[in-house]
C-alpha cells in the first residue's frame, strides 16, 4: 500500500487538497488524514478498471469539506461572540457614551462568561483553545489528548451547548 500512497500524495496534495483550502499545513493535515482513512478503509475498495487514484481523490474532497464545515462552524460562533461584544468606543464620544459602551460591553461579557461556566470542563476548554486561543485543530487535540476527529466532534459538541446555554436573550428564562 505504501508506494501507492507515495504514488498518489503528491497529486491529491497538489491538485485536490491545497487549491481548495489555500493553507499548506491544513492541507498536509488534510493529506494525513486522507492517507489514513485510504488504509483504514482499504477492504471498501473496488476495482473498476481504473486506478485507486479516483477513490483517494474521493477521500481527500470529502475531508476538505469536513474542514471546511468545521471552520464555518468555528467562525460563525467567533462572529456571535464578537457581536455580543460591542467595539470599542469612539475616544471622542461623550463620556456617557464611553460609559454606556463600557457597561454594555461588562453585561456581555458576564453573559459570555456565565454560558461558559454552565458548560462541561471539556466544551469549555475545547471552545477556549479553538476560538478564543485560536490553536490548530492538531494542538487542541493533543492538549485534550483525543484524534483529530474526536476533537472535531467535541468541538461541535461545545459549541452546540454554549448556543443552547447562551440563549438567544439575555435573561430569558425559557
Amino acid at each position: 500500500m505504501r508506494p501507492l500512497l507515495e504514488r498518489y500524495a503528491p497529486p491529491l496534495y497538489g491538485t485536490v487538497i491545497l487549491p481548495r483550502l489555500g493553507d499548506a499545513a491544513t492541507a498536509e493535515e488534510v493529506l494525513r488524514d486522507t492517507l489514513a482513512t485510504a488504509v483504514e478503509k482499504i477492504n471498501r475498495f473496488t476495482w473498476q478498471g481504473k486506478t485507486i487514484y479516483p477513490w483517494l481523490r474521493q477521500i481527500a474532497i470529502n475531508k476538505v469539506y469536513d474542514v471546511h464545515r468545521a471552520s464555518k462552524r468555528s467562525r460563525r460562533l467567533a462572529d456571535a461572540m464578537a457581536q455580543e461584544l460591542p467595539s470599542e468606543t469612539d475616544p471622542d464620544a461623550s463620556p456617557d457614551a464611553q460609559m454606556m459602551a463600557e457597561e454594555e460591553r461588562t453585561l456581555h461579557r458576564a453573559r459570555i462568561d456565565e454560558a461558559l461556566a454552565g458548560l462541561n470542563e471539556r466544551y469549555r476548554t475545547a471552545i477556549q483553545l479553538r476560538l478564543v486561543e485560536e490553536l490548530s485543530r492538531e494542538e487542541c487535540a493533543r492538549r485534550l489528548e483525543v484524534t483529530v476527529g474526536t476533537f472535531d466532534v467535541l468541538l461541535h459538541r461545545a459549541v452546540r451547548a454554549f448556543r443552547k446555554k447562551f440563549g438567544d436573550n439575555p435573561g430569558d428564562e425559557s
